[in-house]
C-alpha cells in the first residue's frame, strides 16, 4: 500500500520553511561574506577578456596580458582557498558548540524558523536566550528571534 502523501497545505509549509532557509542563507551570505570582505566574481575568461582587449588597444602586450590573467588568477585562489579554509573552521567551532548540547534545541542548524518557534514555548528564559543569542551570530532569522523575545515575555 503506498504512503500516504502529505496534504497540500504540509507541501506549502514545507516549500515556505526551505524559502525561508534560501532567503536567510542568502543574507548571511551577503551581510557575512560579500560585503565585510568586499567580494566581486570574476571568472578567468572575463579577465582574459578585459585584457584581450588592452592588448588590442596597444595599452599591454599580449604576453604581459596573459602573465597578468595568470598572476590574478593565481592570487584569486589563494584569497578563496584562505577564505573557504576560515569559513570551515568557523563550521566546526558552531558544530562543536551545537555537538556539545549547549542549545535546548536538538539540530538547531537543521529546522526551518517555523520548526524553531514551536519549540520555544516551554524553554525556560536562560535557555531562551542562549538560542536568541546562538540565533543572532548565525542565521539571524528575524521571525524566530521575534518569537524567543514573544516567549521571553
Amino acid at each position: 500500500m503506498p504512503a500516504p502523501r502529505p496534504s497540500r497545505t504540509g507541501d506549502r509549509r514545507t516549500a515556505a520553511g526551505v524559502a525561508d532557509g534560501l532567503a536567510s542563507l542568502a543574507e548571511q551570505v551577503i551581510n557575512r561574506l560579500i560585503k565585510p570582505f568586499d567580494l566581486v566574481l570574476l571568472s578567468r575568461e572575463r579577465i582574459q577578456e578585459t585584457l584581450d582587449e588592452a592588448a588590442e588597444r596597444g595599452r599591454v602586450t599580449r604576453r604581459d596580458a596573459n602573465e597578468l590573467v595568470s598572476e590574478l588568477f593565481r592570487r584569486g585562489r589563494e584569497q578563496t582557498d584562505e577564505l573557504l579554509g576560515q569559513l570551515g573552521r568557523a563550521a566546526g567551532r558552531a558544530r562543536r558548540t551545537v555537538g556539545g548540547g549547549t542549545l535546548p534545541i536538538e539540530n538547531y542548524d537543521e529546522l526551518t524558523a517555523s520548526q524553531v518557534s514551536k519549540q520555544l514555548p516551554g524553554l525556560k528564559a536562560p535557555d531562551l536566550r542562549r538560542v536568541r543569542d546562538y540565533e543572532a551570530r548565525h542565521a539571524n532569522r528575524k521571525s524566530v528571534l521575534e518569537a524567543v523575545d514573544r516567549a521571553l515575555r
